[in-house]
């Protein structure tokens, strides 16, 4: 019996690797981790039509197979423009095959360094698409646990391209009981979750807090070398609006990363309350251009970390523009004939 067939027969049908050869075309890897690698793939039914393949080695499952269920589970229930989605899972005896959408436009750190320009007002709508797309998942009873920056990624290259959520790995159900484990990432966890107490979709809330800092000022709220001085500062939500980086932001922006980054969960604004509130939904945010200086703070304070990355979202575009100058020669090849 397959993996995972059986609480997803209905739902989707698995199949062996064959299968998965049968329909798809390995073009390149795009990242590799610890057990898996992602490769783009074309999709040999609908011609120009790329994906990208986590491919899961099936020894580094052992005693995780549980996670990777629950991955698949959450993935099968979100449908929403601002969520990379889940397409199709394959297995056989070495691999599980995770087929998902391929997002070309980069990460987001990326986009607003290299932009000429960028304000609150870019910021604010950056944050209302995670806003929706959290409501979204919060409503269909998912948690997400480790929204940061290095998981939003643009769907395309267009200037107006939209932002969305990836990498739902440390993701979970409410209905699969209480959440006490201590997940994600440093920087962005919440202070119940350090403490260890339960906690619910209110951690994402406050991750969306902490991303709505970085992006008004290109640097963490919180953060020493030192784990357990991090940890402490995130304890005690203690996070200051330095100058002269916050000088410029309006107090309707300082105003709503407070009321998320709470360290009362109870009193912490929710996603409806969050796409509520006048830097959200009015016209508070301004429009003063900040690139220089976040961008500076962007490159000081994140780049060094990039080659960690598994999933490197900047060989997508590499590989992309590759592909793309390759079907050029073939069809140029074959005009000049």
């Amino acid at each position: 019996m397959p993996l995972f067939g059986r609480k997803h027969e209905a739902e989707k049908k698995h199949t062996k690797e064959n299968d998965f050869r049968k329909r798809y075309e390995i073009k390149e890897t795009l990242g590799t981790g610890a057990f898996s690698e992602v490769k783009l793939a074309e999709d040999k039914f609908e011609k120009k039509k790329y994906v990208a393949v986590k491919c899961i080695d099936r020894k580094g499952l052992i005693g995780k197979e549980e996670s990777l269920e629950n991955e698949i589970q959450v993935l099968r229930r979100l449908r929403h423009s601002n969520i990379v989605q889940l397409l199709d899972v394959f297995e056989d005896k070495c691999h599980v095959y995770l087929v998902m959408e391929l997002v070309t436009g980069g990460e987001l750190f990326d986009r607003i360094v290299e932009k000429g320009s960028y304000t609150e007002k870019d910021a604010s709508h950056l944050i209302k698409q995670v806003l929706e797309a959290v409501n979204y998942m919060h409503e269909r009873g998912v948690v997400h646990r480790d929204l940061k920056p290095e998981n939003l990624l643009y769907y395309s290259a267009d200037d107006d391209s939209k932002i969305m959520i990836s990498d739902f790995g440390l993701s979970k159900t409410e209905d699969s009981g209480t959440m006490e484990t201590a997940c994600g990432t440093p920087g962005y966890v919440a202070p119940e979750v350090l403490a260890q107490q339960p906690y619910g979709k209110e951690v994402d809330c406050w991750s969306i807090g902490v991303i709505a800092y970085i992006l008004l000022c290109g640097y963490p709220p919180f953060y020493d070398e030192n784990d357990a001085v991090l940890f402490q500062q995130i304890l005690k939500a203690e996070y200051e609006f330095d100058s002269p980086y916050w000088d410029e932001i309006s107090d309707s922006a300082k105003d709503f990363i407070k009321n998320l980054m709470c360290k009362d969960p109870h009193a912490r604004l929710t996603c409806p309350q969050s796409l509520a509130h006048p830097w959200i939904s009015g016209n508070t945010a301004l429009d003063k251009d900040i690139h220089a200086s976040v961008s500076a703070q962007i490159k000081k304070n994140f780049y060094r970390n990039k080659w960690k990355q598994a999933y490197n979202a900047t060989a997508v575009i590499r590989q992309m523009k590759k592909l793309a100058m390759s079907r050029e020669d073939s069809s140029s090849e074959t005009s000049g004939k």
